[in-house]
C-alpha cells in the first residue's frame, strides 16, 4: 500500500525544492506527486512508501512545511491506451465509489486513487 500526504506552501520560487530536499535528505523517495497553485499557495500530493511515511512527515514538519492530509491510497496498473481511465473509472462508479483524488506515478502508467470507500475501491479493482 501507499500513502498520500497533502502539503501546502506558499506559492513562490524554492518551495518545491525545499520539499524533496527535506525528504531527500532522510532518504524518503517520492513516488508520484501532482500539485497546483492559487491564492497564493501551492497544494501539493506526494506519494510515500508506507515504511517512509513517519520520516517524512517528520523532516517535512521540521522544515516547517506541515502535512495537513495524510490518507491510504490505491496505486493501479492502467494500460497505456484509449478508454483505460474509463474502464477503471466505470468499475468503481459501478461499486458507487466516489474518487476523491487522482494522479499518476513516475516511471510507468500508474494512476494514485484516493476514495470515499476504499474496501468497496479495492473489490470493485479486483
Amino acid at each position: 500500500m501507499a500513502t498520500n500526504l497533502t502539503v501546502v506552501l506558499k506559492d513562490e520560487p524554492g518551495q518545491l525544492a525545499r520539499l524533496g530536499g527535506a525528504t531527500g535528505a532522510v532518504g524518503v523517495n517520492i513516488e508520484g506527486m501532482c500539485g497546483f497553485t492559487g491564492e497564493g499557495r501551492g497544494v501539493i500530493h506526494v506519494l510515500i512508501a508506507d515504511d517512509a511515511v513517519d520520516r517524512a512527515v517528520a523532516a517535512l514538519e521540521e522544515a516547517d512545511m506541515g502535512v495537513v492530509d495524510r490518507r491510504e491510497v490505491l496505486v493501479v496498473d492502467v494500460a497505456d491506451q484509449p478508454g483505460s481511465l474509463g474502464e477503471l473509472a466505470r468499475l468503481l462508479s459501478d461499486a458507487g465509489v466516489n474518487i476523491e483524488l487522482l494522479y499518476t506515478t513516475f516511471g510507468g502508467v500508474k494512476l494514485v486513487i484516493a476514495t470515499d470507500d476504499m474496501a468497496s475501491a479495492r473489490a470493485a479493482l479486483a
